[in-house]
């Protein structure tokens, strides 16, 4: 009996201890909260059919299913980080995305020859594999066109979801900047969250304009220079190749005017080509009929004279037909180089109308004004005149006009024609008007602003570097002269921005300084010209990110 009843309460303390320990076990798993995302992708599938198991190995309990683990769960997901910020997320549960070994970039079949060069960067840029397939695999990150008309230019949708990435858009712009979301969100935070994106920007031209007249800059520099843009989804390069110091691309039809160093044509085409690659147009400026000083040191007879026999610095006779004979043999010869769709025809600082009684200083123009547009006319009517010509010749190459605003003049017999782009830089100049009257005609304007957005070497004549912590807390595309923004309304005729750098004082910068001075403002522009809201994170966490995504140097 003493030896039963041993055994007895032996099974019963079993007993009790086996209940105890489920007991347990369930206070445990109802204790612990959902899993999140980042400690889900730590937990191996294979750990969770053995967590929690108790039983020691050989029971009945061992041999029976172990008691099962939480179902994981994720919380709701963020939009990406990224600069500029996606304009809608919608948040989703999920462990996101991230390359793994495997994985490939994929392009349907019948997308190939649009979108190959896009899959190959982002695979390269990823360390993924790159294949033309209409089966993605899980992990894999697929690129399509959508159909023609499905969203607005340059938008796309990007989808994580399952473990697969899909960007889709209407057009191969759109299909690229989805790209280079997933890769900054890659960057920023190691994966692409869970969800969807649907992005578009505010303003189709965004991007930076470049003096390489004044200041020679490397074919390396430029590219890494666009390649920095393309990644903040900007998608124009202004370039300012010829001034009173120096012009910049080699001619052919006028080899005398090239100065030393200079792009060759094979440059500008290796430059063009990378631009296509990364959705960059690139506007190139002939200025004219002032800045042509370098052009001038090899044809003396059409410099600019006043009534007193002295020269007018940088300034052509636009009398003299010789002088517009040149330059649109200039004009012609460059066309073909530039396959985008803009032309920078200049127009600004011609000096002949600085002067304070220009036509008694200038006998000569306001004599050809008056035989060429009436009694009436003045010297500003040539010289309106003048860019209508030179917009005449870039428009059946294709190219859409562009000119300074202080180009445009009021109150003459001459205006200049509806379709040149108004570049609005100053105030300041003389023929320079207030934003609102271009607006008050109608007319587009593309926002240089000089108080914000011109970054002058060496800082003459009152200018200052301009920053990002300025841009994006004071400017938007509304403030197109000094800080007062135009009203609302007019926001449609205002077609983008871009930073402009000028190389006033050449040697105050190196190449990497410039660089890195202007790595900051770009990025804030970028935010400002992709979405008109006031944007989210304050300036310290807008530097964070973008420190992190193109660190300094």
């Amino acid at each position: 009996m003493m030896r039963e009843s041993s055994q007895v309460r032996s099974r019963q303390v079993r007993r009790s201890h086996v209940v105890a320990t489920a007991v347990v076990a369930a206070l445990v798993s109802l204790a612990v909260p959902g899993c999140t995302a980042a400690s889900d992708e730590a937990r191996s599938p294979g750990d969770a059919g053995t967590a929690g198991s108790t039983a020691p190995a050989g029971t009945a309990s061992a041999r029976s299913a172990p008691v099962p683990s939480p179902t994981p769960s994720y919380a709701l997901s963020t939009a990406p980080r990224t600069i500029p910020a996606v304009r809608e997320h919608t948040p989703a549960r999920g462990p996101g995305w991230k390359p793994a070994a495997g994985a490939r970039v994929g392009v349907p079949p019948a997308n190939a020859a649009a979108l190959a060069d896009e899959g190959k960067l982002l695979a390269g840029e990823l360390g993924m594999g790159f294949a033309e397939t209409a089966d993605p695999r899980p992990g894999d990150v697929e690129l399509a066109l959508g159909a023609k008309n499905s969203g607005p230019p340059e938008s796309y949708t990007l989808t994580v979801r399952g473990g697969r990435v899909r960007v889709t858009g209407p057009d191969e712009a759109g299909v690229f900047y989805g790209t280079r979301t997933l890769k900054q969100a890659v960057k920023s935070a190691g994966s692409a969250p869970e969800g969807t994106v649907r992005d578009a920007p505010a303003k189709p031209q965004r991007g930076l304009n470049l003096d390489i007249a004044r200041k020679n800059f490397t074919v390396g520099w430029i590219e890494d220079e666009m390649r920095r843009m393309a990644d903040l989804k900007l998608n124009q390069l202004g370039l300012h190749f010829s001034d009173d110091q120096a012009f910049r691309i080699q001619s052919d039809t006028h080899p005398e005017i090239v100065s030393t160093p200079h792009l060759s044509k094979a440059d500008v085409r290796q430059i063009t080509a990378l631009a296509a690659r990364l959705h960059i147009t690139v506007v190139p400026e002939l200025d004219s009929p002032g800045h042509l000083g370098a052009v001038l040191r090899a044809y003396p007879a059409l410099q600019l004279r006043d009534v007193q026999g002295r020269a007018v610095k940088g300034a052509v006779d636009i009398s003299n037909p010789a002088s517009a004979k040149l330059i649109d043999e200039l004009l012609r010869e460059y066309l073909p180089l530039f396959p985008g769709r803009y032309w920078h025809l200049g127009a600004d600082e011609y000096q002949a109308l600085v002067y304070r009684d220009p036509q008694a200083s200038f006998p000569q123009l306001a004599r050809a004004a008056r035989q060429k547009y009436g009694p009436s006319a003045r010297i500003q009517d040539l010289a309106e005149g003048w860019l209508n010509d030179r917009a005449d010749v870039v428009r059946p190459a294709g190219k859409a006009p562009k000119a300074w605003n202080d180009g445009f003049f009021a109150g003459g017999v001459v205006q200049a024609a509806k379709d040149i782009q108004v570049e609005y830089w100053t105030g300041k100049e003389t023929g320079a008007r207030p934003p609102l009257e271009y607006l008050r005609e109608g007319r587009k304007l593309v926002n240089l602003n000089d108080e914000y957005l011109y970054y002058v070497l060496g800082q003459p004549n009152q200018f200052t570097y301009p920053t990002g912590k300025r841009i994006y807390e004071q400017w938007t595309p509304l403030v197109l002269r000094g800080t007062t923004p135009v009203p609302d309304r007019y926001a449609a005729q205002i077609l983008g921005a871009r930073l402009a750098v000028w190389c006033d004082l050449a040697g105050a910068q190196t190449q990497a300084q410039v660089a890195e001075g202007i790595r900051l403002p770009l990025a804030a522009l970028s935010q400002k010209v992709w979405d008109a809201r006031p944007p989210q994170p304050a300036w310290t966490g807008f530097k964070a990110l973008a420190d992190r995504l193109q660190p300094p140097g």
